[in-house]
């Protein structure tokens, strides 16, 4: 027989925010939550990864395509950091997670941009010329 878990989340998730309020322990279901609770860190990591790597995409892009930097690559570079910003602001221990995989992102942001440029061949540096603080200072 499935759970209320695997059928219906919404409800699920409803009935065991109350039991928690109620200090219900014994009835939550625990195992889910904290497999729930694991996985929206995970989402936060994601989505700054996600963020961080499109940030160094659009400066990536103005670098080997300075003739096309324009209004709308700053405007994204500017949306991406204020996310950032954001997202950091509410979880500060967001920021040494993207510092400990800023290399990772920015290679494959690399990757991103000489796909999106069609130019594979263009000399990129092999690592990250900005740090993080500057990334995020705009």
């Amino acid at each position: 027989m499935k759970s209320l878990y695997e059928t219906d989340f919404v409800e699920w998730s409803d009935r065991n925010a109350e039991l928690l309020r109620a200090g219900r322990f014994a009835e939550v279901d625990i195992e889910n939550v904290a497999e729930e609770i694991q996985s929206l860190s995970k989402s936060e990591q994601s989505a700054v990864w996600s963020f961080l790597q499109l940030l160094l995409m659009h400066k990536i892009k103005q670098i080997i395509q300075p003739e096309r930097d324009g209004a709308s690559w700053r405007v994204s570079i500017e949306k991406a950091r204020l996310a950032l910003e954001h997202r950091i602001a509410d979880s500060p221990s967001l920021r040494p997670y993207l510092q400990a995989n800023l290399q990772k992102i920015y290679q494959q942001a690399v990757t991103l941009a000489l796909l999106e440029t069609d130019l594979e061949h263009a000399a990129i540096d092999k690592q990250c010329p900005w740090d993080l603080d500057t990334l995020l200072a705009g």
